[in-house]
């Protein structure tokens, strides 16, 4: 057991992310390897939830690319991350905003947190 975390120590990055929470709008730039290759993609969307603890910490970002859901998941600790810029502040009620993936339209919008 003290050998996984170990392991999980060494691949843990002290990077400091951007503080975000459930119904933010944000922008992931992550780092991806084609080849020899590498490029920096970015992935703008809605944090639909924030689950695991500690190094096992993920957070899911939802999409909409030419009117299809797309969603993906990233490791909060992952070395592949460069930066997370916050949009926009969301007022949402529940940590995790599943109900989303069934809405359409209006109905899908998540409300601006105003703060003064």
């Amino acid at each position: 057991m003290d050998l996984i975390k170990l392991v999980e120590k060494e691949f843990a990055t002290d990077k400091e992310l951007a503080e975000f929470s459930s119904g933010d709008t944000i922008s992931v730039a992550y780092r991806i390897k084609e080849g020899a290759k590498e490029r920096i993609q970015v992935f703008r969307g809605d944090v639909l939830r924030i689950s695991g603890e500690g190094v096992n910490k993920r957070f899911t970002v939802r999409k909409m690319s030419n009117g299809i859901g797309v969603e993906r998941i990233f490791p909060m600790n992952s070395p592949f991350i460069e930066e997370i810029t916050v949009h926009k502040k969301g007022r949402v009620r529940r940590a995790k905003l599943n109900y989303l993936r069934s809405r359409r339209g209006k109905s899908a919008r998540i409300r601006e947190r105003r703060s003064f």
